[in-house]
């Protein structure tokens, strides 16, 4: 071969002595061939693929720019250097004799190398990206080659004049021009037609090296630096990664796998059906069998017990192992890519060590070449350089593999939920579904991040172990045997950990479930004055959450000195037993760090495998259940047809359909036409199947048999509404185009005209989730509105008048829905309760248990006296009853004819505590006024309204947005951690870690010392004592520095402790302190959060990120100390280097937070659309908005996918340039090792460099770590900001009130007022009145004049904004909160009741005997009831009082009320559903328990305070009327015309 060679060149090709000499080289034919023919080889081989998209006939060229003249012309000069050369060669050849052949090959080959060049320039204008990487890399390559020939043509030309003037010139021109070129292609060339695409994602036009050191990032890094990023500040995804590509290639392999896995299900089942056995199979086998059969079906009944719906099948089988294998199919290529990367990165992993073993050897021989040195050391640096771009490109393939995987997932389970069967969604509630989305997707892509680890760590711990053998032998073993010991141990400690995790877990669900009680029941607490008895039961549940956590912290501690341990443990077993197996073996500089190294490298792959094994099992468990979700059965609308039909919109025939495939039918036989344009009722009793005539129509049910044919488009109104979380107009638009003048006559005859004028913003008010601002009425009238406005032909009604009152059920009727209502043309029909609307359809449908019983008009029904005449009259006789009761709005009728035609009934219930006093006042004859003034006022509002430009309203957000804190987290932070740690701790624990690492650098020094014993002893034998004295050092040292680390970790666990005491009992005392308003505004979660997240954040995350970071912090400093120490001028390095490292650092961690931010903000809206979508699912179905839906949900999914993505490239940027940092670090301690060669030893070496190998990982970390510590103390603050929160009043002050007081109870009104909040309007308007002593009161009054804000004034819940109120001449605005509180009672609007015994909830503080909690138990008449319980008095209340009814719940608190036996009761009289049977109770235990008292009643229903001394009458917050009833009754005021409303004429008629 070399002969060939030689001659084709005409010189050597090879001859080891041109290397054996200080000043070497390469021969010059070795250089003509090897060094230009491999990086030309890589070309030609890879080059003409980047043809391809030339050939594609579609793409379109993109422009010429500058930057690709340039290009082109630096090829083209390229290729006429190569030219003339070959044109020299003809020239010479002519002259003398032939020219060896390399001189006309090489210029040939170089001539059509630059011509492709020119192709492959002109190729990329076909593609977005316009730089060719292959192109990247050969330049590079051929760069590196050509710096071989560079320096020997240098060399050559400074020891003698040059031979051969044009090839030396022609060689430099041509290696000037590459070089410019290869700079010129760093560039990115962006063509002007596609500069919005690179605004919108730069990535996409990215040159080769701006993409693999992600330099395309920068800018969003510097802008996020300036100012907090806000998503719209984040690039777009590229459109492969877009939710809407992914998932439609995940179907298209989901729909084939699926079809596999079904077939072989079927095969499965036919197995088992032939092994239970047919009966052909004669008998002889199934005796035999009979037995097992038996248990499997006694299994079977046992599982269906447990409530699983379940087919007769013993378990319901699905079709499984399909997931894997198409996530494999969809993202094959990811995969591959990963791995390959990955292969490069584990070898260069190894090739470090060895090159560390070449440079010890290097400065322990006097005889080495200098040379040699800079190779190695140069060789170093790239291998670093290489290793660090593979590893940054696989991480960041793994990433978007993961952010990919989980985003076709989601977008999966989402397009599942809105395709589902009834029967299948059956199976999992919203909830479940919910978390299918959320955990298990998200460990799907928690797995698929460190995936590649299943193959990747075997392989390192294998070849880790191939190449120490080959350093230390056997004696390996004893190390990797430490190794191996080490986990079943650390693998005991987790699991004891585990158990304490758990028993904390139920603690802290304990603390929350009270924490959210005492939330919800605040109002209760503060009346009563009972906060002090809950704190100290949320204390207690707080040490023993506290006493465990320490326990896990020492666990934890101990875990991690064995961690520590470990490395010194391995090293020494491995090199004692070396040393002490034979006395020839001497420990020398090379193998001991070659070894190091090895074990540092071995130590990641041992901790990952396990990890990535225990989350493949954890995996198994998600894949299991999205296998069975997403194969679930399918909605199967074949019996729904739409085919047009001449006079028939709607068509049953013989339809009988069931909720669940073999379940038993709900509608039987139904056959009925409905014509176009009419208005049909379905009537019938309860669970006659109603309901399921409607969900059959929407092809929501299992057919059996028949079908049914509908003509047109739907819209549907379902018996609850379905309310989405967004603004109040976009619930009734719904994806539909506004059409203003449409959208008018909508509200206005859906009666929501007088709604809007009481939500804050209008029909811009946004509605909460399910709808939670609006109260039933408003929510069914929305919901009807969005049906209105669809315009669809066909309308079902799926009995929707009966959440609203009946005047506007009345009102909707005539407006919307009867024969002159908006849907006159249309065809509707409506399922109803109400008779009264039976008269005015054109057909009624009655349906019996699933079956038309019969069916025609009204008269002809009634005619029949058939089903419809009883349920008539079982029914009305009802409604007459109610109509009595409220004289509604029946009465009205007749007068509402004469009217004029806009009569609108009056508002309906607002959200709360506006609850109906509607019904008794709206009978009224003044009424219509009203109305007629109200609708007028409001269209006129509408126009005004119109007309201004938006304006925030105060109180158009009840809840103010949560404050995100942006920006640095300030330092006094980390001091307030650090005082409530304890400054002591602080210190001690900061000198541990420093006791630890000086262990650390003193133990590797000493192995250094030992290494070079080799040298000083190096022909003689070694003495054994030294030999002992070194391995006793060296391991009195290592375990030193682990007992180090145990002390720091102990007393961090104790001080931690500390700190979430001090932090919890801060806040909780805090917020049990804050006055009431506090708790209107803020919603519950988000203090709840407070205690749950920021304080697990505090007990858990906190310490662990101090702690790593003090660790990684100390192990820099370490490292660069013991570089220092060997070669003292590193010192000058390390200041330039820590500049840059802090810039990129600041830079980094100011983006990274906020993108942390964004990513937590922008995935709540995924699940909470999600759960909205599938508890409006039929709704959705019926309007046919699934595709709409669909989009909706991918572009929540990109918005927060591309905030994550962000997010993933910004670490990656990060690790590319602190890897950068890394590797010149690494570079620079070699560097300067084999610059003072002669006056360094080979251990000191080894150690300076080994350790400068180890940097990298700990400068990431050290970025991690504090990125991380940043992020959490963000908890902190947030706590914090709620301890400062504005307490209510002291609870007792200096001055105490009188023992037994009020003894009187008389109250006096001085000119009071009062607002709810400093910038709302006064609630009571200067109020004087006199209560005198054992006086009964009762307080009436309209909606919102005040009557509830009287109770809280008496409690100081609200403050007085002016005058005061004495009671018993005690102005008592000037005593303790908890001194008034507890001298007072009252039995509130809605009893609340805590978990914990019946006792606890009657007397919290103990303060009461036995004797008298039974008799005022007796007292509430619920003595029978609690002796009845088998605990009796220590009977256990669920939460929110659950397992009692609400009458119960009631007398509960009248019995608290009869304890207290204070002198002034407050009766808030409970508007909810208390049935008369326990108002008539309550009421009688009041008038003759509570006689010697004064009784305040706020009343509601006029019945209860007829028999009172006074009534005082309050309108707008002042008090219009205060008389006796008698007297006011006489009077014609306010007071007679409510009465007259309720039914009541004089006071006898107190008919309860």
């Amino acid at each position: 071969m070399s002969a060939a060679l030689e001659e084709f060149c005409g010189s050597v090709f090879w001859n080891d002595s041109y290397l054996a000499r200080p000043d070497a080289d390469l021969p010059v034919c070795f250089q003509q061939t090897v060094l230009v023919w491999v990086p030309l080889g890589f070309f030609w081989i890879l080059a003409p693929w980047q043809l391809l998209p030339m050939c594609k006939s579609r793409a379109k060229k993109s422009s010429v720019t500058k930057l690709y003249i340039i290009k082109q012309v630096l090829a083209t000069l390229l290729m006429l250097t190569a030219v003339a050369e070959l044109a020299l060669a003809f020239v010479e050849d002519t002259e003398q004799d032939p020219l060896p052949a390399v001189q006309y090959t090489n210029p040939s080959l170089y001539i059509a190398t630059w011509l492709l060049v020119l192709l492959i320039h002109y190729t990329r204008r076909f593609c977005l990206r316009r730089d060719s990487g292959i192109l990247f890399c050969f330049l590079i390559l051929s760069l590196l080659c050509g710096v071989l020939p560079f320096q020997s043509l240098l060399r050559r030309a400074l020891q003698a004049p040059i031979s051969d003037v044009p090839r030396f010139v022609l060689f430099f021109i041509s290696y000037g021009l590459q070089l410019l070129l290869f700079l010129v292609s760093g560039f990115s060339d962006i063509a002007p037609e596609t500069k919005e695409i690179t605004e919108k994602n730069p990535e996409v036009t990215a040159s080769f090296l701006s993409t693999i050191t992600f330099e395309w990032y920068t800018s969003i890094v510097f802008k996020g630096y300036r100012k907090p990023l806000e998503i719209e500040d984040i690039w777009e995804l590229k459109s492969k990664d877009k939710t809407q590509a992914i998932s439609t290639d995940f179907e298209k392999n989901m729909k084939t796998a699926v079809k596999k896995a079904q077939v072989e299900l079927e095969k499965r089942k036919r197995k088992k059906r032939r092994w239970e056995g047919d009966p052909d199979h004669g008998n002889n086998l199934s005796k035999a069998r009979s037995q097992d059969i038996l248990v499997l079906e006694e299994k079977g009944e046992k599982r269906k017990k447990k409530g699983d719906k379940e087919e007769s099948s013993p378990s319901k089988d699905f079709p499984r192992g399909w997931l894997v294998k198409t996530l494999c199919k969809t993202f094959w290529q990811n995969l591959l890519l990963a791995m390959a990367f990955k292969v490069v990165q584990d070898a260069l992993v190894f090739v470090s060590p060895q090159l560390l073993k070449l440079l010890i050897a290097f400065v322990s021989d006097e005889e080495s070449f200098a040379w040699q040195g800079y190779l190695y050391t140069v060789l170093l640096f790239l291998t670093a350089l290489l290793q660090s771009l593979c590893l940054q490109q696989y991480f960041n393939l793994c990433f978007l593999l993961g952010i990919n995987v989980r985003a076709c997932l989601v977008a999966a389970i989402y397009k599942k939920a809105l395709t589902m069967s009834s029967a299948t969604r059956k199976e999992s509630t919203v909830g479940e579904t919910v978390n299918l989305m959320s955990a298990d997707a998200q460990r799907f892509m928690d797995v698929t991040n460190f995936i590649h680890q299943l193959w990747s760590s075997p392989l390192q711990i294998i070849l880790s172990i191939v190449f120490l053998w080959a350093e230390l032998g056997p004696s390996v073993l004893a190390g990797i045997a430490v190794m191996v010991l080490l986990i079943p141990l650390n693998a005991l400690l987790v699991a004891k950990a585990k158990n304490i995790q758990v028993r904390n877990m139920k603690n802290k669900d304990e603390r929350l479930k009270i924490m959210g009680e005492i939330l919800n029941g605040i109002k209760i607490l503060k009346l009563f004055a009972w906060e002090p008895s809950f704190e100290k039961r949320v204390s207690e549940i707080r040490e023993r959450e506290l006493k465990d956590l320490v326990n896990f912290s020492y666990l934890q501690s101990i875990s991690i000195f064995v961690f520590t341990c470990s490395p010194v443990l391995v090293s020494l077993a491995s090199f004692a037993v070396f040393v002490l197996v034979d006395e020839n073996n001497i420990l020398d500089a090379q193998k001991a760090f070659t070894a190091i190294s090895l074990f540092n490298v071995l130590r990641f792959p041992m901790a990952m495998l396990p990890l990535v094994l225990s989350s493949l099992v954890q995996t198994k468990v998600s894949t299991v259940r999205l296998e069975r979700y997403l194969a679930g059965e399918d909605l199967d609308t074949s019996a729904i047809h739409h085919n047009p039909v001449e006079g028939s919109a709607v068509s049953f025939s013989e339809a009988t359909f069931s909720w669940e495939q073999n379940g038993n039918a709900a509608i039987r036989d139904v056959t009925l036409d409905v014509a176009p344009g009419s208005l049909v009722a379905v009537v019938g009793a309860v669970g006659s199947g109603k309901s399921s005539l409607v969900s059959a129509m929407l092809g929501e049910m299992e057919n059996i048999k028949g079908h049914i044919n509908i003509h047109g488009s739907l819209a549907y109104v379902p018996q609850q509404a379905w309310i989405q979380n967004a603004t109040l107009k976009d619930n009734i638009l719904f994806g539909s185009e506004l059409d203003e003048a449409r959208y008018q006559k909508v509200i206005k005859a859906c009666a929501l005209l007088p709604d809007l004028e009481l939500l804050p913003a209008g029909d811009q008010t946004e509605i909460g989730e399910k709808g939670i601002n609006l109260s039933g009425g408003q929510k069914q009238r929305v919901s009807l509105a969005r049906a209105v406005y669809s315009n669809a032909d066909i309308y079902v009604l799926d009995d929707p008048l009966s959440a609203v009152d009946a005047h506007v059920g009345k009102y909707l009727f005539e407006n919307v829905l009867g024969p002159e209502g908006l849907l006159q043309k249309k065809t509707r029909i409506l399922v109803t309760h109400s008779i009264s609307f039976l008269p005015r359809v054109d057909n009624i449908v009655v349906l019996v248990a699933g079956e038309v019983s019969e069916q025609g008009s009204y008269s002809k029904l009634l005619a029949n006296k058939g089903a419809f005449a009883q349920f008539l009259n079982l029914y009305g006789r009802q409604e007459e009853d109610a109509s009595e009761k409220n004289t509604t709005a029946v009465a009205l009728a007749g007068d509402e004819e004469q009217g004029d035609e806009d009569v609108e009934p009056c508002v309906e219930e607002g959200p709360d505590d506006v609850v109906t006093m509607t019904l008794k006042r709206e009978a009224s004859v003044r009424q219509r006024e009203f109305s007629r003034s109200l609708s007028k006022r409001s269209t006129k509002s509408w126009k005004k309204a119109q007309d201004e430009p938006p304006k925030k309203l105060k109180g158009q957000k009840l809840i103010e947005k949560e404050a995100v804190e942006t920006g640095k987290v300030k330092f006094s932070m980390y001091l307030r951690y650090l005082r409530a740690v304890g400054l002591c701790y602080s210190f001690w624990i900061a000198m541990g870690y420093v006791g630890q690492y000086a262990a650390v650098v003193g133990t590797n020094l000493w192995l250094s010392a030992w290494t070079d014993d080799a040298q000083h002893y190096l022909n003689q034998t070694y003495p054994v004592e030294l030999r002992d004295l070194r391995i006793g050092v060296f391991g009195a040292l290592g375990i030193s520095q682990a007992l180090f680390l145990l002390f720091a970790i102990l007393l961090s666990a104790r001080g931690a402790m500390r700190a979430s005491r001090v932090t919890h009992q801060q806040l909780l005392s805090n917020i049990l302190r804050a006055p009431m308003s506090f708790f209107d505004t803020t919603p519950t979660g988000r203090i709840v959060n407070r205690f749950a997240k920021d304080i697990f954040t505090i007990d858990e995350t906190i310490p662990m990120s101090f702690r790593s970071w003090l660790n990684c912090f100390m192990a820099l400093i370490s490292t660069l100390l013991m570089i220092s120490l060997a070669t003292p001028f590193f010192v000058l390095v390390i200041i330039p280097l820590s500049i840059f490292y802090y810039f990129v650092l600041r830079f980094y961690i100011s983006t990274s937070r906020q993108l942390r931010r964004l990513d937590s903000v922008t995935r709540s809206p995924i699940y909470s659309h999600f759960g909205e979508t599938v508890s409006g699912l039929s709704v959705i179905r019926a309007y046919g908005h699934q595709e709409r839906f669909l989009q909706q949900n991918e572009s929540t999914m990109d918005i927060n996918q591309k905030s994550v993505y962000s997010w993933i490239v910004s670490n990656r940027w990060l690790a590319i340039r602190l890897e950068f940092v890394g590797s010149l670090i690494i570079f620079f301690s070699a560097l300067l090792a084999v610059i003072s060669k002669g006056t360094l030893e080979g251990g000191i070496v080894g150690l300076s460099v080994s350790s400068a190998l180890n940097v990298t990982q700990t400068l990431n970390w050290l970025v991690r770590t504090s990125s991380e510590l940043e992020t959490n103390i963000v908890a902190l603050e947030r706590v914090h900001e709620y301890t400062k929160v504005k307490n209510e009043a002291p609870w007792v002050t200096e001055k105490r009130p009188p023992h037994g007081w009020p003894s009187k109870g008389e109250i006096k009104f001085v000119d009071y007022k009062v607002r709810y909040r400093p910038e709302l309007e006064l609630v009571l308007q200067g109020i004087t009145c006199n209560i005198w002593s054992t006086e009964k009161v009762g307080v009436v009054g309209r909606t919102g004049a005040g009557k509830s804000s009287l109770t809280n004034c008496l409690f100081r819940v609200l403050e007085a904004a002016g005058g005061r109120i004495l009671i018993d001449e005690v102005d008592i605005a000037t005593i303790g909160l908890h001194d008034l509180r507890k001298s007072l009672t009252i039995i509130p609007q809605d009893p609340v009741l805590f978990t914990g015994t019946l006792r606890m909830n009657l007397d919290p503080f103990d303060h009461y005997t036995d004797e008298e909690i039974w008799k005022a138990l007796e007292l509430a008449h619920l003595k029978t009831y609690v002796q009845a319980l088998p605990e009796g008095l220590l009977h256990l209340v669920s939460e929110g009082g659950e397992n009692l009814s609400v009458g119960q719940r009631q007398l509960v608190c009248l019995a608290r009320a009869l304890l207290r036996k204070a002198k002034i009761l407050i009766l808030d009289e409970a508007t909810a559903a208390v049935d008369l049977e326990t108002d008539h109770l309550i009421q009688t235990t009041i008038r003759s328990e509570f006689a010697d008292c004064t009784v305040l009643t706020i009343a509601h229903r006029l019945h209860t305070i007829m028999d009172s001394n006074r009534v005082m009458v309050l309108q707008a917050g002042r008090i219009v009327e205060y008389d006796s009833p008698e007297e006011l009754l006489k009077k014609q005021g306010i007071f007679s015309a409510m009465a007259k409303d309720a039914g009541i004429t004089n006071t006898e008629t107190t008919v309860l």
